[in-house]
């Protein structure tokens, strides 16, 4: 996909890997990118640094993002490529209350949902478009230490790929991008309460930059890869778990204990 002259939405775009995104995005020449942000200050300032449309949107909310695609719609006439990137962590396991699960899958799968929903109809009419869903290395694999992290971004590759091969023939292209660990306060905050799901993951491979995870998006986007991995050793990881899962679980273990210890 170009992204020159492309329409573009980013959810989650008032900081972090959203914010760097919509930077990124508009860099390449996007004709319009919509920063949108349940933050509506924050959403303000990076549109105004970029010179793109800001947008206060609940990501949990459906008809919140319906009204947020119909809005662009309105102004720009179509949407080249939906970014759903919000997500959150929990930071524990089977002990999480249900609604704190049920917070967590509203925002690192339902909002996908939702941001589909909205976003297809008119894409498909049109026959293109393109929706990036913003998951995590955990959808691949695992985070030690957090429970409903790990099962809602399982849950957001399956349906980046559910997605994939539904409207694959229409024209429809679908990315997920599964980073390991990204210097953003989803990260940084954990680790500095010390919470082990952050040390796992700060221990797994290098902490990169919102930036450099843009980067590597833009260059998935421009091959149309499903999987965007801007650590590529997500994909070693991946293919030694399918290889032998007992032998991948220990070496996770050893990892956790290395770590914790």
């Amino acid at each position: 996909m170009e992204l020159r002259d492309a329409v573009v939405v980013v959810t989650g775009a008032g900081s972090g890997i959203g914010a760097a995104l919509a930077r990124r995005f508009a860099a390449e020449g996007a004709a319009a990118v919509v920063v949108s942000d349940r933050d509506g200050e924050a959403a303000l300032r990076v549109a105004e640094e970029i010179g793109g449309t800001a947008d206060t949107t609940d990501v949990t909310d459906e008809a919140a993002v319906a009204a947020l695609v119909e809005r662009t719609l309105s102004a720009y006439g179509r949407v080249d490529l939906f970014c759903s990137n919000a997500g959150v962590f929990s930071g524990g396991g089977v002990e999480v209350p249900t609604d704190t699960w049920q917070q967590v899958f509203a925002v690192n799968v339902l909002a996908h949902v939702h941001a589909a929903r909205a976003v297809l109809p008119s894409m498909l009419e049109r026959g293109s478009g393109y929706l990036l869903n913003v998951a995590s290395a955990a959808g691949l694999l695992t985070t030690p230490g957090d429970a409903p992290y790990t099962v809602t971004k399982h849950g957001a590759v399956a349906f980046a790929e559910w997605l994939a091969v539904t409207y694959g023939d229409r024209g429809i292209k679908v990315s997920a991008v599964c980073p390991l660990g990204v210097a953003t306060p989803l990260l940084l905050d954990p680790l500095e309460e010390g919470r082990s799901a952050a040390s796992v993951v700060a221990a797994s491979g290098a902490v990169l930059t919102p930036e450099q995870v843009a980067e590597s998006v833009v260059a998935g986007i421009a091959e149309e890869r499903f999987l965007i991995l801007p650590h590529p050793e997500v994909g070693t990881y991946w293919a030694q778990k399918a290889a032998d899962p007992d032998r991948w679980l220990a070496g996770v273990r050893k990892l956790v204990r290395k770590t914790v210890s």
